[in-house]
């Protein structure tokens, strides 16, 4: 299947089919062997649960899941491309940048008034249709708020700070700072990431080269070591917002939609937010890995 956005044709590489009821092209993901140990099937159960709970025009929407050979497949909407491949062919114009960074930030703040931290956001995970709708995809690291959480988390690109030192405490600031690295990846326009490090000593590096180094509090609060580098600034306003070392001060996905950079967004009135708070007690359950493919099934079979 092919599709052009902003006049580049994109052949679709994920693999779809057709809904035989609607005739409408759909994505399907698969995840191999999730059922081979208690691990894999909470992992896969919550994925299941999270695409399933979240109900957002800028999230990817889950239309249906099924049991194959042991394989779990989830069929969702198919867009064209992703955001990784859009940059890769050519610098976005400023209205493309403000549109999808808008989207972005409105997805974004859905997910976290829902209690979910992405943890994964990166332009490969950002899907992009012909005309330029928004959403987004691949909640596999998805975990709860403000939870003591392992380390091993997003592209190092589109790392906060704060995992590559601490490895476990941080909040919904983390996808903040994600997204503010793709946001200035799309102003720079240079179709690399904004913060190419090869490991994280470098990663550490081109940040401090950029924003200057960390407040020595603000280290002594995320971490145990200082990297001292020369000093620079940040010239654009809603991008220096987001890439704040100190993830107290990162503004929110809530207060982004709200920068005069998105004034032409507004309408006078602030949308409500109409979305429950994400249930992760499952989480702290120990179960078999049948039990756990009971529930995938029971949730299946209860997809509308």
């Amino acid at each position: 299947m092919d599709v052009e956005i902003m006049g580049t044709t994109f052949h679709c590489p994920t693999s779809s089919a057709t809904d035989s009821k609607t005739n409408q092209q759909r994505a399907i993901k698969k995840i191999a062997q999730p059922f081979t140990n208690p691990t894999l099937s909470k992992r896969a159960f919550r994925e299941l649960m999270l695409l399933a709970h979240l109900q957002h025009e800028n999230i990817i929407c889950l239309k249906d899941a099924f049991l194959q050979n042991d394989d779990l497949y989830f069929v969702t909407e198919l867009l064209g491309a992703d955001l990784h491949r859009l940059l890769s062919v050519k610098p976005l114009e400023p209205q493309y940048i403000k549109f999808f960074c808008f989207q972005m930030l409105h997805g974004l703040r859905y997910v976290h008034q829902a209690g979910v931290i992405h943890r994964d956001l990166k332009p490969a995970n950002i899907l992009v249709n012909e005309n330029c709708d928004l959403k987004i995809c691949d909640f596999g690291l998805a975990r709860v708020s403000e939870q003591v959480m392992t380390g091993y988390v997003s592209t190092r690109y589109y790392r906060a700070p704060e995992i590559m030192l601490t490895w476990q405490h941080y909040d919904k600031a983390v996808d903040l700072w994600s997204l503010g690295c793709i946001f200035g990846e799309m102003l720079e326009g240079k179709q690399k990431p904004l913060f190419p490090g090869k490991d994280h000593v470098d990663q550490f590096t081109f940040i401090a080269e950029l924003l200057g180094s960390p407040p020595i509090d603000v280290v002594q609060s995320i971490a145990s070591e200082n990297m001292k580098v020369h000093i620079a600034n940040v010239d654009r306003d809603l991008l220096s917002k987001m890439l704040q070392w100190d993830p107290k001060k990162r503004i929110t996905a809530k207060e982004a939609l709200e920068h005069p950079y998105f004034d032409e967004y507004k309408d006078g009135e602030e949308e409500e937010l109409n979305v429950a708070p994400f249930d992760w007690s499952f989480m702290e359950q120990n179960i078999s890995t049948d039990e756990w493919k009971q529930r995938v099934i029971h949730v299946i079979n209860n997809l509308q």
